[in-house]
């Protein structure tokens, strides 16, 4: 499994906006093969933040992920919407039983 880390910090007077694209963003690959789960939140800490968690199947389905131009559209648009552009972490992940 691919997991997948991200954040966003918005100016004030866009973050409706990037929360906005971002909610889009997430229903939208939702529907995508490979796609486990993917969820955005607002960081308790800094409510201009935005946090992302995605969880594929594998790492061919998040590159097909990225390929979608929605995707590199939202990407541009976060960017553009940013105060900080924040970053992504990807990880390969296996689940455990504790």
């Amino acid at each position: 499994m691919i997991l997948v880390t991200g954040r966003v910090t918005a100016k004030p007077d866009t973050f409706d906006e990037m929360l906005r694209v971002s909610h889009e963003h997430v229903h939208r690959s939702r529907k995508e093969p490979g796609c486990i789960s993917h969820d955005v939140s607002i960081d308790s800490d800094d409510p201009l933040t935005l946090q992302f968690v995605e969880r594929w199947a594998d790492a061919a389905a998040l590159k097909a992920h990225f390929r979608v131009k929605e995707s590199q559209t939202l990407w541009k648009t976060l960017q553009s919407l940013a105060a900080d552009p924040g970053g992504m972490h990807i990880y390969e992940a296996q689940e455990v039983s504790v």
